[in-house]
């Protein structure tokens, strides 16, 4: 009898714990009719080219080699911000990359999110040997502290690299080998754009929008502790890491010349740069309306891409009126059998017809690797890329940052290349997927369909969580 009572105890600190960390995130606010009046379409259309340029990153070998280009030629300030980072080939490499530039007397600020930073981070001899240089700070937003679970939910998702006040990529690309580099085995698709900013205007903004959220009371320096400074253990991380830098050099020489960004890149007019709040409560859902805003102008073709769609209610009434305003609307997202997201995945399945009665035209992606796009266009001018999902975490609950671009040429080269992932979706009518060439959609696996099933019936409480 004591043995089921203390069962009960503990399951009910469990359930309350849990509880904690999730009500201060239940109830999502709506932004105010003052600032939804500042949030207006025609802002984000510029008049005349004011010289900066952009290029869009397709490819995940191109986004690796682009990364190390400017930190190999910083000569200032590098500033990394990222979700997430790991010790794997790819991240090693932007490791030893950072550590070399550190050497040369570059100041590097890496700032990373607290719950991928303790789960691959925390601990690893690779992260302390950068964190511990000199000439590095390496600072973690919102750090894992289980005494504090109301702010166990909020999470810093931006990414973005800088290198001294000329060229920045800005993205939804975290740093391994998912997302990075040419690799054999599982990986992910998404994008990044890179800008030559010389005027200044958007990297003004950005540089403005990281002092934010590095020098806010949620981001800690971590890595300074003089009980890692001569541990064996990261003195041999540290030199293998320098070694790496010495095999890059020898073997891919290329990627540390300068690169002529003039050509790689196209003129535009404009570059906003859209966030969310950065405290660690729950948001306002500014990049959500702001994307919908300039989705819904009328007619305007407009296109988006998502990795997954997991929304409110308030988010489906308004995806409904964007659509009533502007029926021209595609959007691009995993099946469920393609979906890497178990959540996303499962979500899915129980609210697709849901989501196809707002009006929206739907491609599902299916060809065997997960896509983690983030993209929109809407006309032959506007170009949106960066971190945000659709869904409830990126549009209430984490940091998110998207570059809206004005240019018909960005507007082009972005446009391609979503075509091209969209050849490869089937467009959902009468509930089937059609594609031109007759494909047919793959199926779920007996462990995918199990795992969709078990957690369908939850769905609406994971949607506020995951």
């Amino acid at each position: 009898m004591k043995g089921i009572v203390i069962g009960i105890l503990a399951a009910a600190a469990f359930a309350l714990y849990v509880a904690a960390a999730c009500i201060p995130f239940y109830t999502q606010p709506q932004l105010s009719k003052e600032q939804e009046a500042q949030i207006r379409a025609e802002d984000f259309y510029g008049e005349a080219y004011q010289g900066e340029r952009a290029g869009i990153l397709s490819e995940n070998g191109e986004a690796l080699e682009e990364r190390v280009r400017l930190i190999a030629n910083a000569k200032e300030r590098i500033i990394l911000s990222t979700f997430d980072m790991m010790s794997d080939n790819s991240g090693k490499i932007l490791m030893a990359a950072l550590l070399d530039a550190a050497e040369r007397g570059v100041k590097v600020e890496v700032l990373m999110d607290g719950f991928p930073y303790f789960a691959h981070a925390w601990g690893n001899p690779y992260f302390l040997a950068l964190a511990g240089a000199e000439n590095v700070e390496f600072r973690v937003y919102n750090p894992v502290n289980l005494l504090k679970p109301w702010k166990l939910m909020a999470r810093m998702h931006d990414k973005y690299l800088i290198a001294d006040e000329d060229v920045y990529i800005l993205g939804g690309r975290n740093c391994y080998d998912y997302f990075l580099g040419d690799h054999d085995g599982y990986k992910n698709y998404d994008w990044d754009v890179l800008v030559l900013t010389k005027a200044g205007a958007s990297l003004d903004a950005l540089i403005s929008y990281f002092t934010s959220v590095w020098e806010s009371g949620d981001c800690v320096t971590v890595g300074k502790s003089a009980f890692w400074s001569h541990n064996p253990s990261v003195e041999k991380a540290a030199g293998e890491l320098a070694a790496l830098y010495e095999e890059i050099e020898a073997n891919h020489p290329g990627w540390l010349k300068e690169a002529d960004y003039e050509q790689m890149t196209v003129p535009v007019r404009s570059i906003s740069l859209v966030s969310n709040p950065v405290h660690t409560g729950v948001k306002e859902p500014v990049v959500y309306y702001t994307v919908t805003e300039l989705l819904s102008q009328p007619g305007e073709q407009a296109f988006f891409h998502t990795p997954y769609i997991m929304c409110s209610s308030w988010m489906m009434e308004r995806l409904s009126q964007v659509c009533e305003k502007n029926p021209n609307i595609t959007m691009m997202t995993n099946s469920v059998a393609n979906n890497g997201n178990p959540f996303g995945a499962a979500d899915y399945y129980v609210h697709r017809e849901e989501i196809l009665e707002t009006g929206l035209q739907v491609l599902e992606y299916d060809s065997g690797v997960s896509y983690h796009g983030k993209c929109f266009t809407v006309g032959d001018r506007l170009s949106g890329v960066g971190s945000f999902n659709w869904d409830m975490r990126s549009v209430y609950i984490d940091t998110e940052l998207m570059l809206v671009i004005d240019g018909e040429a960005l507007n082009r080269q972005l446009r391609e290349a979503m075509s091209r992932y969209e050849a490869e979706a089937f467009l959902i009518r009468d509930g089937e997927g059609v594609r031109a060439d007759g494909a047919k959609m793959q199926e779920m696996d007996k462990k995918q369909e199990l795992r969709v099933r078990l957690l369908a019936p939850a769905a609406k409480w994971f949607r506020f969580i995951m």
